[in-house]
C-alpha cells in the first residue's frame, strides 16, 4: 500500500520546511500587498489624499484673505502630506491587528521563520502604499496650484520628511497592531491623537488664528514641527534653527517605533 506525504503548512506561498529568509520576506510581502488589495486600501491611498485636499483647501482657503500675499495651496501642502502618512500608518496597525486576530501572527511564529521578518515585510508593503499615497497627494496639490519652486534638492528634503516620519509611524503602528491583535480596539487608540494633533497644528492655519493660550501647544507639537521644516524645505530656505527641533522628535518617534519593533520581535522569538 502506498502513501502520500502530508502536504506542508503554505502561508502566503511560505511553507513550513522552507529556510529561506530572502524569500520568505518576498512571500510574506506578497501577502500583505494581496491582503491590502482585497481591501481596497491601494484605492484608499488614492482617495484618501484628493479628498483631504478638498475638505481642507476649499472650506479654510477663505481664512488667508486676511493674509494678503500668502499661496494657501502652498502653505496647506506639507499637511496634506502629513496626513496621507497618518492614513498610511492608521491601514498598518489595523492590517497587523488583524492579523493578530485571525491567528496569523501566532501560527507563522510556529513556522521556522525568523522574527523580524514579518515585521520587516509588513515594512516593505507599508513603504509601498506610503509611495503611493505621497504620489497623490503630490498630484493634488498640484491640481490645487501647489507648485516646487526650488529645485530638485530642496524638492526631495521636502518628500524626504513626510517619507521617513510616515515610515516612522508605520513601524510603530505595525508594533501597536501587532500587541493589540484589536483591529477596534487599534483604530480608536490611532485615530484620537491624529485628530487631536492634527486639527491643533500650524499645518492648517497660522499659528496667529489660534487662541493665545493654546499657541504654544500648537506650535510645538510634532505635526506643526515636521509642517515648518517641510515648509522650509518648500521655500528653499532650511536652517539648522528650523530643523533641530523636528529632528528631535523624529529621534523620538524611531526611538519608540524601534523599541516597540524589538518587543515585538523579542515577544515572537520566545514563543
Amino acid at each position: 500500500m502506498t502513501t502520500t506525504a502530508p502536504r506542508p503548512l503554505v502561508i502566503g506561498g511560505l511553507a513550513a520546511g522552507t529556510i529561506n529568509p530572502v524569500g520568505q520576506t518576498l512571500a510574506l510581502t506578497e501577502r500583505s500587498l494581496r491582503g491590502m488589495l482585497r481591501q481596497g486600501e491601494f484605492v484608499l491611498g488614492i482617495v484618501a489624499p484628493v479628498m483631504l485636499t478638498i475638505c481642507f483647501y476649499v472650506p479654510l482657503r477663505s481664512i488667508f484673505d486676511a493674509f494678503p500675499g500668502v499661496n494657501y495651496a502652498q502653505f496647506l501642502m506639507p499637511v496634506i502630506l502629513l496626513q496621507s502618512v497618518g492614513f498610511v500608518a492608521t491601514s498598518a496597525a489595523m492590517r497587523a491587528a488583524t492579523d493578530g486576530s485571525a491567528g496569523i501572527t501566532d501560527r507563522l511564529r510556529s513556522m521556522p521563520v525568523n522574527a523580524v521578518i514579518p515585521m520587516f515585510a509588513r515594512l516593505v508593503a507599508n513603504a509601498i502604499l506610503l509611495v503611493i499615497s505621497l504620489f497623490w497627494a503630490v498630484v493634488s496639490g498640484l491640481v490645487i496650484g501647489w507648485r516646487p519652486e526650488h529645485g530638485l534638492f530642496y524638492m526631495a528634503g521636502f518628500l524626504g520628511v513626510a517619507f521617513v516620519v510616515g515610515l516612522l509611524l508605520a513601524l510603530g503602528a505595525d508594533a501597536i497592531g501587532v500587541v493589540a491583535s484589536n483591529p477596534e480596539a487599534t483604530s480608536q487608540a490611532l485615530a484620537l491623537p491624529q485628530l487631536i494633533l492634527g486639527m491643533l497644528s500650524t499645518g492648517f492655519v497660522p499659528e496667529a488664528s489660534f487662541p493665545e493660550w493654546i499657541r504654544p501647544f500648537a506650535r510645538n507639537q510634532p505635526i506643526s514641527q515636521f509642517t515648518e521644516l517641510m515648509r522650509a524645505f518648500d521655500n528653499g530656505r532650511v536652517t539648522w534653527d528650523v530643523a533641530q527641533a523636528p529632528l528631535i522628535w523624529a529621534g523620538s518617534v524611531a526611538a519608540l517605533a524601534v523599541a516597540g519593533g524589538a518587543y515585538v520581535i523579542v515577544r515572537g522569538a520566545r514563543r
